[in-house]
């Protein structure tokens, strides 16, 4: 009889409809395999060269506001441009549009050498404010479908400052990964009359396999179809389309539990723990989206330790996604983690 957590299976993931291989066997291999250098040096809480400190100029000329808390501007070096012309390719194979969009970067803190997990709670709503804020006021533009807000935390994940900032990127298409998103929720909702995620966060409370930390609003846990070592998903308990619907408790939950989980990131291996984040919510189209749910999700990529990390190479790049600790392992793993920063011992 197969057992879970010691051979190969695979798992379903519904909001993407695909599959991952689970292979918890390989985990005992022994590493000889590249290993990443870790970064233990402090920061200051200024930094006259950094183009994201108050009062400093940026790379393309502009010069920061001398902010106190918070902080967005437009990205000076924009993938999305508001002002593309129309154009269209459609000639069999070969296809191509036109595509407009504005991206934003969202300072989190003035402080420099700060990281989320080493903020305050009330500093983070303001983020998570000013994340609100966004959505709605970019939300409102007639050639703006979607709305993503992310974070890339640590060089290993593309971070080119480490200044505590993020990112908003809001274009006219659907994106391919929120599109999938869309689909499955919509073809939940419209067989069970309720949203996938609000089912699915039900199971996972009855069973108490997976969840990682919760509080009065929110849940932090690792899915059951994770696929980077350490995945975990934030999920509000009630249902909730978009982050403009979150009253005010519900935002300091929020920034909370943000907290609560990157704390026991960086506590796993006592090292500032790189991830990419993101907000999954209802497209700004028009429409209603009872489907939807508000979701965040978050991306580690180290496997072993501060200096191993997971690659998506060979078989995951040509046939199938991969990860070899079960996501029971990984939850057990960070949920017996203190809620007391590795810095503060």
């Amino acid at each position: 009889m197969i057992n879970y957590s010691e051979h190969p299976h695979r798992r379903f993931n519904p909001l993407t409809k695909q599959w991952v291989l689970v292979s918890p066997h390989r985990a005992k291999r022994p590493w000889q395999g590249q290993t990443e250098k870790v970064s233990q040096k402090e920061r200051p809480s200024y930094d006259s060269e950094c183009y994201l400190c108050p009062g400093n100029k940026r790379a393309s000329g502009p010069t920061n506001d001398n902010y106190k808390s918070t902080f967005v501007f437009k990205n000076d070096f924009s993938a999305l441009l508001e002002d593309t012309p129309e154009g269209e390719l459609n000639e069999g194979l070969f296809q191509a549009k036109a595509e407009r969009g504005i991206s934003r970067v969202i300072c989190f803190s003035p402080n420099h050498s700060l990281t989320v997990p080493e903020m305050e709670v009330d500093d983070i709503k303001k983020v998570v404010d000013l994340w609100q804020e966004q959505y709605v006021l970019l939300g409102k533009k007639y050639f703006i479908n979607h709305v993503q807000i992310f974070e890339n935390k640590g060089s290993i994940m593309g971070c080119s400052n480490p200044h505590p900032h993020g990112q908003i990127w809001a274009q006219s298409s659907i994106p391919d990964e929120v599109n999938k998103e869309c689909n499955s929720q919509l073809e939940y909702y419209n067989k069970h009359g309720k949203a996938l995620l609000v089912d699915y966060l039900d199971s996972e409370i009855i069973k108490q396999e997976r969840i990682v930390v919760e509080n009065n609003s929110f849940v932090a846990l690792v899915p059951f179809w994770a696929l980077w070592p350490f995945e975990t998903m934030i999920l509000p308990k009630r249902n909730i389309q978009n982050i403009n619907q979150l009253t005010e408790q519900e935002k300091l939950d929020f920034a909370d539990i943000y907290k609560k989980l990157t704390i026991k990131y960086d506590n796993l291996f006592e090292v500032s723990f790189p991830y990419s984040a993101g907000l999954h919510q209802a497209p700004t189209d028009g429409y209603d989206h009872p489907e939807w749910q508000l979701h965040m999700h978050f991306y580690p990529p180290l496997l072993r330790s501060a200096s191993i990390k997971k690659f998506m190479v060979g078989y995951e790049m040509m046939a199938n996604a991969q990860r070899d600790i079960t996501a029971e392992q990984s939850a057990a793993r960070l949920k017996e983690l203190p809620l007391k920063h590795y810095k503060k011992k």
